[in-house]
């Protein structure tokens, strides 16, 4: 990719502002703990995968201003800071699980001296990044074996290389058929209310040279009444153990449709955002978003004051209406594991 969603320096965690995009390319560096969870929560940084990478090295640089007398005292104080991050975003899984798998770090080696430990931790972060990276190809790999040649895809919200720390997930998967020589078109919902598909999907999807169109997201569904829509491909921040899939608000929407003009429903995902402690969609906490971000887009007034506003970031597609979920691990045909 021609840009880097992340980069952790050893002291601080740059990111590239996702806010300013697309017209302005702004990075931003956090070298606390309260740095990383406001980018979270600001959607500076944004995407299941990409922000449990932050949230990885957000455990790493809260050792690094502090100093630690023992191991457990190390512990403690990551417990801490590893619940504060856990509150910015509650229905991405990748944040809790890459939160829990370093505060297991500590946990196995408490034995050792503190100075070991955060060193551990640094590798560990590391070491979440760079598994995102090989399970984004390993998707695109598995994934592009569902896409014919001259198709045009539908996506909404961004997949890609922005919401991961290596070439996306849905994006993946066109990509990487690009890159095989097969000629892909892509239609781009905006996404409101926030415009990830405008300002996120368009931009990337351009840098790489491929044909987007962005449409709004009530005009989906005129495309698919002319038959010109052949697959979806949507990302996801949590699937339950049933194969619900909660993904951006809107994304059922696109489902209804697909599944009544007979389009293939895709999910792509790594392993990572599948909960196989929650049982279905029903038991997913939806976050629920600041009402100014439907009533003031961009800082501009367009509904009356006082009104009341309905604002979730997510939706849930029940497994019935996907055709298939694309992990780095194989194709689970029906939305339903083992089917």
């Amino acid at each position: 990719m021609q840009f880097k969603t992340l980069e952790f320096t050893g002291d601080c965690l740059r990111l590239i502002d996702q806010t300013k995009l697309p017209r302005v390319t702004q990075y931003l560096d956090c070298s606390t703990v309260s740095d990383v969870f406001q980018a979270i929560r600001a959607l500076v940084v944004r995407g299941a995968p990409a922000i449990g990478v932050a949230a990885a090295y957000g455990m790493v640089i809260a050792t690094r201003k502090e100093e630690f007398s023992s191991s457990s005292e190390l512990l403690k104080a990551l417990e801490k800071s590893g619940e504060y991050l856990k509150s910015c975003r509650p229905t991405a899984i990748n944040l809790a699980w890459a939160v829990e798998r370093m505060l297991g770090v500590v946990k196995g080696n408490l034995q050792s001296p503190p100075g070991e430990i955060i060193t551990l931790l640094e590798t560990e972060a590391r070491a979440i990044e760079d598994e995102d990276k090989a399970m984004c190809r390993k998707i695109g790999e598995i994934g592009e074996t569902l896409i014919e040649d001259n198709s045009s895809i539908l996506t909404h919200c961004n997949a890609g290389a922005l919401a991961t720390a290596g070439i996306g997930t849905a994006l993946a998967v066109i990509y990487v058929a690009h890159e095989k020589g097969k000629n892909i078109r892509v239609y781009a919902d905006e996404t409101r209310p926030l415009w990830q598909g405008a300002r996120l999907t368009c931009w990337e999807l351009q840098q790489e040279g491929i044909e987007v169109t962005l449409i709004c997201d009530n005009m989906a569904a005129s495309l698919f009444l002319a038959g010109k829509i052949d697959a979806v491909i949507v990302g996801a921040d949590r699937v339950t153990a049933n194969g619900d899939v909660a993904n951006k608000i809107g994304t059922y929407n696109v489902a209804v449709l697909a599944e009544k003009h007979g389009v293939p429903f895709y999910v792509a995902i790594p392993r990572t955002t599948i909960d196989d402690d929650l049982h279905s969609g029903d038991d997913i906490p939806i976050e629920q978003r600041d009402p100014t971000e439907v009533s003031e887009p961009g800082g501009r007034p367009i509904a009356p004051e006082n009104i009341k506003i309905y604002s979730p970031a997510f939706d849930v597609t029940p497994n019935s209406m996907i055709t298939a979920i694309i992990t780095d691990e194989k194709i689970w045909k029906g939305g339903r594991w083992g089917k």
